[in-house]
């Protein structure tokens, strides 16, 4: 999974050399949903989902359609090194999100200790090695790190009851409507080159369609937290593909800043066990 989901940083670079962002997202999502929903209905897993149509369009909006668009209309823009070490960001993002919404118990002072660390890792990757870039493309990675964040608490919140397959396939079936007359619309003139449908396919079949059921064993065997260390991985797995493959340079803002909010993100995501109760001490847990 860490290979896997740092390898899209490279082919969306390497994509959108011939292909319009929209057209992609279509692409991405139509060969996903190709594959997943037949297995969806062959395991009874979509219906049930389509009951819960508003958070799934809601999810499917914040997950999928708004961040792939938008990640891969930045990387005109940014090299994959760099995109995929904001991406870094997006689990500390989600701490504070988790904190601003008051839910679970107080922060820890290494809690506090990583946010803080990590958000001036941020700010070290976007102050050192930014400034040759525009707000536009800088901003739109802000949105893509906030989707990211935003959407797994959506998707434990209203849609955590359902099957994760079912959910997936749904999303990714609705975002290939939606993307359907942009895709037309703005599909390349010409045949893109061998390396760009190479791209495309991969994106489609490995890093969509094959990793999200690649996840689902993972939660089955380690359990939803373990699994996020992922995320943790996955970016020093897209610069060192855009280093040797695409031969970009990464900064020395970028390699500290990432260092940061690798440990920011560490440290605000563990989980700390706290003293229980006396009277509970002999209580044995569910």
């Amino acid at each position: 999974m860490c290979v896997i989901w740092g390898v899209p940083y490279l082919l969306i670079r390497v994509s959108v050399a011939d292909v319009s962002p929209p057209a992609l997202v279509f692409a991405r999502t139509a060969i996903g949903a190709v594959i997943l929903v037949p297995l969806a209905v062959y395991r009874g897993q979509l219906w049930p989902v389509l009951k819960s149509w508003r958070p799934l369009l809601a999810y499917s909006a914040i997950e999928i359609a708004v961040p792939w668009v938008l990640l891969s209309d930045a990387e005109t823009h940014l090299s994959s090194s760099l995109s995929g070490l904001l991406v870094a960001a997006v689990p500390l993002v989600g701490s504070l999100i988790v904190l601003r919404a008051g839910k679970g118990e107080r922060p820890s002072r290494p809690q506090l200790l990583g946010l803080l660390v990590g958000l001036v890792g941020v700010g070290a990757v976007l102050g050192l090695d930014l400034s040759s870039v525009s707000a536009v493309p800088a901003l739109e990675m802000a949105v893509v790190v906030l989707c990211y964040a935003s959407g797994p608490q959506l998707l434990s919140r209203y849609l955590s009851h359902l099957s994760g397959l079912g959910v997936v396939a749904s999303s990714l079936a609705v975002c290939a409507l939606a993307y359907l007359p942009a895709g037309v619309l703005l599909a390349p003139r010409r045949w893109p080159h061998p390396s760009v449908l190479a791209a495309i396919g991969t994106l489609g079949v490995v890093c969509t369609a094959v990793a999200f059921l690649l996840l689902f064993q993972l939660i089955a065997e380690v359990g939803a937290i373990r699994a996020t260390v992922i995320t943790y991985v996955n970016p020093a797995v897209a610069v060192l593909l855009g280093v040797t493959l695409l031969h970009e340079r990464v900064g020395v803002g970028t390699a500290a800043g990432f260092g940061m909010i690798l440990i920011g993100s560490v440290l605000a995501t563990r989980v700390v066990d706290r003293p229980r109760p006396q009277h509970l001490a002999g209580t044995p847990r569910q």
